[in-house]
Order: structure tokens, then sequence, then C-alpha cells
């Protein structure tokens, strides 16, 4: 029950009930109300914004975000170190094994190249600690694609390893006629006089003077692609493809020991010396392709001379005189 309130009238010397008007009454409820809701904001924004009013859940998340961000320290100082590690086998790749094997190195830009998708981050973006969390998971695919670039080199070089042992043995690395067959090393490779016309031109291989009849050797091993007199100038030749962009001519030969297709070995005895075709006397012409374009067959004389045999030959080639075809 509601308290009733008194008050002392003077003139009539009596005391008389307090009356409240209706009006009064909604007033003071409507200001308590007004009163109540500012103060229950007030509460709510102090419960949000200060710390003192934080909940149990509240500091237990505030404890897992600063122990994702001391993970996300630890685990950018083991991509550095993975980083570095990648680093050190990038560049034995390049500078060593891609060497060895005569192959380009894999263009820096290329190896380090992020994703070009625009909207690949887009997820990760607009919160509190996007920054850490955007450079983190980049570096992470920067490494993913390092890494991938790099197995598949080294796929490549361990291919180009095992196809090695081919190319040694499929480059022409042999004299085509035996040093104690020759009578000497007529012409070597470049500029000498036509023995026909007298004028001087470009001598595309090696002339060995030699009995007719001395056997000629395969160089490297190969294919035979032709064993014919179809050629002018040529006589009787034969033409070995030995792969990885070589073939060898060996022409003014006397006869053949080797039929077009025949796969043939380093070392076999091919066809005889002679002076069929355009020839002056007998020997034989050699000539060395690479690629298309012919080279001096003199730089492939490793496989079986001494470097006294190799320096002696190397004097005779190159005296500008007159060739024999």
């Amino acid at each position: 029950m509601a308290k009733v309130k008194y008050y002392y009238d003077s003139e009539n010397l009596a005391y008389r009930k307090i009356k409240v008007k209706k009006r009064k009454k909604v007033g003071f409820v409507a200001l308590f109300l007004l009163a109540s809701a500012l103060f229950g904001f007030l509460s709510f924004v102090l419960l949000l914004n200060t710390p003192y009013f934080d909940t149990p859940k509240d500091r237990l998340l505030l404890r897992e975000i600063e122990n994702l961000k001391l993970n996300y320290a630890v685990l950018n100082k083991k991509m550095d170190q993975v980083d570095n590690a990648i680093e050190a086998i990038e560049e034995r790749d390049n500078n060593l094994y891609r060497t060895y094997f005569n192959t380009a190195p894999i263009p820096a830009e290329e190896r380090k190249a992020g994703f070009t998708d625009v909207n690949r981050y887009k997820a990760l973006e607009g919160y509190d600690n996007t920054q850490l969390v955007l450079q983190t998971t980049k570096r992470v695919d920067v490494l993913t694609k390092e890494l991938a670039i790099q197995s598949k080199s080294l796929d490549y070089i361990l291919k180009l390893a095992k196809e090695k042992n081919k190319l040694l043995a499929a480059i022409p690395a042999i004299q085509p006629v035996r040093n104690e067959n020759l009578k000497q090393m007529a012409s070597g490779f470049g500029y000498r006089t036509d023995p026909f016309t007298k004028v001087r031109k470009m001598h595309e291989g090696m002339d060995f003077t030699a009995k007719k009849g001395t056997p000629v050797f395969a160089t490297g091993d190969g294919v035979v692609k032709q064993a014919d007199n179809r050629a002018s100038g040529y006589g009787n030749h034969i033409v070995i493809r030995h792969g990885y962009g070589y073939e060898t001519l060996y022409a003014h030969l006397s006869k053949y020991n080797c039929k077009p297709g025949q796969r043939i070995k380093r070392g076999d005895i091919i066809g005889y010396v002679g002076s069929t075709g355009r020839s002056e006397a007998p020997h034989l012409h050699y000539e060395v392709h690479k690629d298309g374009r012919v080279v001096n067959p003199l730089n492939f004389y490793y496989g079986n001379i001494s470097a006294a045999e190799y320096v002696a030959i190397s004097k005779l080639a190159n005296q500008e005189n007159q060739s024999l075809d």
C-alpha cells in the first residue's frame, strides 16, 4: 500500500492529506523511465569501450588473438629460414646444374612472381589484423609457387642427367681416320685455296690424306641419314645424324660399310677412303654440323688423341694452304 502523506494547515490548525495530481504522477513516471533508459544506454556504451567491463569471454578472445599474433610471428621466422634454403637451392640450380647441362637459368622474376588474381585475398580484408594475415598468406603462396617451380626444374635436371650419357656418346668426339693411317692432315677448317679454281674460298671441313681403302670411323653414336653420291662435289659420302643437333659428313669415299637407317656406334667402320667426286687425291673430307650450321671439327677431337697430338694437328689445320676438294 502506498504511503499517505500529510501537511499541516496553519490557518485551520489541522493536518490535511496531500493530494497528487494525475498529470504530475505521469510526469514523474515518464522522467523515471527516461532516466533509466539513459542510464542503460551509457552503461552499454561503457561496457563496449571500457576494458574494465570485459567479460571472461572477451578476455579469453583477447588472449587467443595475442596468441595467434605470436604464432604468425613464429611462422614468418620459419618462412625466412625456408626462403633462405630455397634461395640456396635456386643458386645451385641456376649456376651449377643448368650451367653444367648448358641450359638457360630460370629468371628471378619468374621464380618470385606472386598471383595476379585481384580477388584472391578479398576474404581476408576488413579485419583488425588484416595486414598481418594478408602479408603472411601472400608469403606462403609465393613460397609454395617457388617450391613448385624448383621441383619441376629439378625433375628437368634429372632428365638431362639421364640424357647426359646419350649426349656424350652422340657428340662427334674422335678423328674419323686414325693417326697411324694418316699421311698428313692436308687442310683445315676456314678459308683455303681451291685446288681447281685457285680461288680463296671457305673450306667447311677438314681433309685427311690416307691411302685408298683406309677405314673411316663414325665419330659418334647415331643413325645413317645418307649413304650415296647424290650431293654435288662430295662423291660417295655418308651423313650421320647423331641427335642433339649434331650431324657429320664423310666425303670422297671409295665404298660404304653402312646403309641409310642403320644405327651405328662411335668407332664403327662406316666406309673407306677414296677420291670420288670433286677430289684431287685420295683423302677424307670430314664436316661437323651443329643445329644446321657448319662448325670446326678441330673443337671435337678429345676422345682419342693426346694433348700433344692435338697441338700438332691444330698447327697443321690452321695453316692457310690449298684444300684437296
